[in-house]
């Protein structure tokens, strides 16, 4: 792992811009770990014992909008909003967690309910668009009311869906079918296919120090991000480092037998350039009984393959960030996050320090 800043250092570094890509539980996981790095006015993480030397001044998150499935997929149909699910789990990851709204926003309904499988905080987002008209701006005033750590933008405020051509040369169409086949994924494509980010998320990219992409699922949580026009070359052009955050198990009906090299080529091939500068890669191997829970799944731990990752001209960093929690392989949020800052300072001292 990456040497960490001595403690001296940690009292010269400035804020750092930081952007986090990406959808579902994997976003809000590390969301959960660099918000405690986040410098608010009654918050110093300088004074964080086990802080590295960045801290972080402005923490932006650009959430994938393709979700058609659950609670999300049934307000979508019903009211045409985008699908909250995953822009609500991001809000709660960077709220304060003491505060009782962020625990509201948790809340789902029981299934002996009429509002069976819908979560408050959906339901809030909904009705806050009905309000405003804008969904984009019902985040952000949900932001405010949960006192968040950051900013969250969609990666689109467009209407768009997901589009898999198969390898039997099938095409399926929505997210929820796409990962329910059987088939693995050749190609992804939006639909439809030239939709435009926020201004606000191209500015954020131009302006970071650090832009992460991953955890989370290759084809319905991170590549979606890059088929939106701009942000791709956004990222490309930005003087941040971009980091890769590679997945810790393959998905049966996503990425079954990818290596971490197979990830990145996949979103490099979607992109339509190359964007990683570094990819964070689990070297911890998951226990026995994690192992043969995931197997029952079809899923196994992704295969990481340093030299053919750093033949392609990004640089593997190697660690220990595997966490085994209630039988579900998760990242360790603390040392990713302290990993991540860490790589930023490194790279560029002048960058992060007055």
């Amino acid at each position: 792992m990456t040497q960490h800043p001595a403690p001296s250092d940690r009292q010269t570094a400035r804020p750092l811009r930081v952007v986090a890509i990406g959808g579902g539980t994997g976003l809000s996981t590390l969301l959960k770990g660099l918000k405690k790095y986040v410098r608010t006015a009654t918050h110093n993480p300088e004074q964080h014992p086990a802080g590295p030397a960045a801290v972080i001044g402005e923490l932006t998150a650009i959430v994938t909008v393709t979700d058609d499935g659950g609670s999300s997929g049934k307000l979508r149909k019903e009211f045409g909003i985008l699908p909250p699910g995953d822009i609500r789990n991001c809000i709660v990851a960077l709220s304060e967690d003491e505060l009782l709204m962020s625990h509201l926003f948790r809340y789902r309904f029981p299934e002996t309910s009429a509002l069976e499988g819908h979560s408050f905080g959906n339901l809030f987002l909904t009705a806050l668009t009905a309000l405003t008209s804008d969904f984009a701006e019902a985040v952000r005033l949900s932001s405010e009311i949960l006192t968040t750590r950051g900013h969250i933008y969609p990666s689109t405020t467009a209407n768009v869906e997901l589009e898999a051509h198969m390898d039997d040369g099938s095409v399926v169409r929505g997210e929820t079918k796409i990962t329910a086949s059987k088939h693995r994924i050749m190609r992804l494509e939006m639909i439809p296919p030239d939709v435009h980010p926020m201004p606000q998320t191209l500015d954020a990219i131009a302006a970071a120090d650090l832009i992460t992409i991953g955890p989370g699922s290759l084809f319905t949580s991170l590549i979606p991000n890059v088929l939106v026009h701009g942000i791709p070359e956004a990222i490309a052009s930005s003087k941040a480092l971009k980091v890769y955050v590679c997945n810790l198990m393959t998905q049966a009906n996503e990425s079954l037998g990818l290596s971490a090299a197979d990830h990145i080529k996949a979103i490099y091939e979607h992109a339509g350039i190359e964007i990683f500068d570094a990819a964070l890669l689990n070297e911890t191997p998951a226990s026995t009984e994690m192992k043969a829970k995931y197997a029952l799944e079809g899923a196994s731990q992704i295969v990481v393959n340093p030299e053919t990752i750093e033949a392609m001209a990004v640089r593997p960093i190697l660690g220990d960030y595997l966490l085994e929690d209630r039988g579900v392989a998760r990242h360790n949020t603390d040392r990713v996050a302290q990993e991540l800052l860490s790589l930023v300072a490194e790279r560029s001292p002048s960058a992060v320090h007055n």
